[in-house]
């Protein structure tokens, strides 16, 4: 293994940390709702601890781009496995809910630090063909989210909730260990890499302005979809929290439906432009949401593999858009304002869940307000432009000869 192939097995990793780390309380939360428990015996008010996480999964996101400039990937990467690690064992040790809220609240301000920095340096592994990489990039992260129900499942019914948060947090802090012994390889992988292309600012902003609208939308969809699907599944299909299992792996197939269809988006966006993957990927998210708000039973499970496929598809164009219009000196700072925004609207997700939950009595109406900022996440897709420049960049220049790099604003 050479030690940029090892460099991105890391990078890796970290992905499936990352969204692993942040889906373990929504299972963890069925079974530490009982009598006389430290937590009470109410799903919202616990699942609502999960907040602080959020906030600070998306806020401390902003500021990575430039912490990078002064203390480098290095040790900001050190600092998120060792510092996601510290907080998922401290949620374990928990005694009392502002505990637990404050060391889920640390695991989320460590975890903020992967996607602006990880991404980052995965595009700039991939060299010219993103596409292939983001999407196996984005395999990892749902792995994550497929593994966080079945194995929190399990390790709960198993070994008690406390051990679902402990066990992975081992796990951290022993891949950070690794990391830490491994040096670190700059630049590209592909030494021939051409020149960033010199794309027309009308078009730059008209990509970045489609990229943070989806990003807001996107963001709450996507986390707010993770956050129920175990309490869904268990309501519709399993009717007991002694099935905790049938509903962990319930969710680790819905979500590997996700995962799957994350890498076929990322084989199709190097030969495509990404308004064609992105309008037929967007396009099925609304009305299977909608149908997923009243269907009962078995039929629960294709709807929700459905938008898994179009939730999780999506998260690889949106990644590739700012590989493809935004150069390399700007990347690092754009992502971290795409995923400051979209991790805002993630922030809301939990207490969007929880209070709509205790209000109703179920999740009908959660459901329902999804598919409606699906349909905002559709007209994104429509806006978006569709330029065949994009597989061919150096027509870039003989469209507009006039134009001038975005890296030069």
């Amino acid at each position: 293994m050479t030690p940029a192939t090892r460099q991105i097995v890391f990078i890796n990793t970290a992905h499936t940390i990352t969204h692993y780390s942040l889906l373990i309380l929504p299972t963890a939360v069925l079974a530490m709702t009982r009598p006389g428990g430290p937590f009470g015996e109410a799903y919202g008010p616990i699942l609502a601890l999960a907040t602080g996480m959020f906030v600070l999964y998306g806020l401390l996101s902003l500021p990575q781009g430039w912490l990078e400039r002064h203390l480098g990937r290095k040790t900001l990467m050190t600092a998120f496995f060792l510092g996601t690690a510290a907080g998922l064992i401290g949620a374990g040790l928990a005694q009392s809910s502002w505990m637990l809220a404050t060391m889920l609240a640390i695991a989320g301000a460590f975890t903020a630090i992967y996607h602006p920095i990880g991404t980052t340096m995965l595009v700039e592994a991939a060299g010219d063909k993103p596409g292939k990489s983001i999407g196996v990039n984005g395999v990892f992260g749902n792995l994550g989210v497929a593994l966080a129900p079945v194995i929190t499942a399990f390790l709960a019914v198993r070994f008690g909730w406390r051990a679902a948060f402990i066990a992975p947090g081992m796990f951290c802090l022993a891949i950070g260990l690794l990391w830490m012994r491994t040096p670190l390889v700059h630049g590209a992988r592909h030494g021939t890499a051409r020149p960033f292309p010199p794309i027309p600012a009308p078009l730059v902003r008209r990509a970045l302005v489609v990229l943070l609208l989806i990003a807001t939308s996107s963001g709450l969809v996507f986390n707010a979809f993770t956050l129920l699907l175990p309490k869904l599944l268990e309501d519709r299909l399993a009717g007991s929290a002694s099935l905790l299992p049938l509903v962990g792996a319930a969710a680790f197939l819905v979500t590997l439906c996700g995962a799957l269809t994350q890498f076929t988006v990322g084989r199709l966006i190097d030969r495509n432009t990404l308004k064609r993957v992105f309008l037929p990927v967007s396009l099925v998210l609304a009305p299977a949401m909608a149908g997923l708000s009243v269907a009962q039973g078995w039929t629960v499970l294709p709807l929700a593999a459905l938008v898994a496929a179009s939730i999780f598809g999506q998260v690889t164009v949106n990644e590739t858009m700012a590989a493809r219009y935004i150069s390399p000196e700007m990347r690092a700072r754009i992502y971290s304002i795409r995923f400051f925004v979209g991790f805002l609207g993630a922030a809301a997700s939990a207490p969007l869940v929880a209070a709509l939950f205790e209000r109703t009595g179920s999740l009908v109406a959660v459901t329902l307000l999804l598919a409606g900022f699906s349909v905002v996440t559709l007209a994104c897709a429509l806006f978006f432009p569709n330029r065949k420049e994009e597989l061919r960049p150096e027509l870039w220049a003989a469209a507009h000869p006039a134009s001038v790099p975005v890296a030069a604003e």
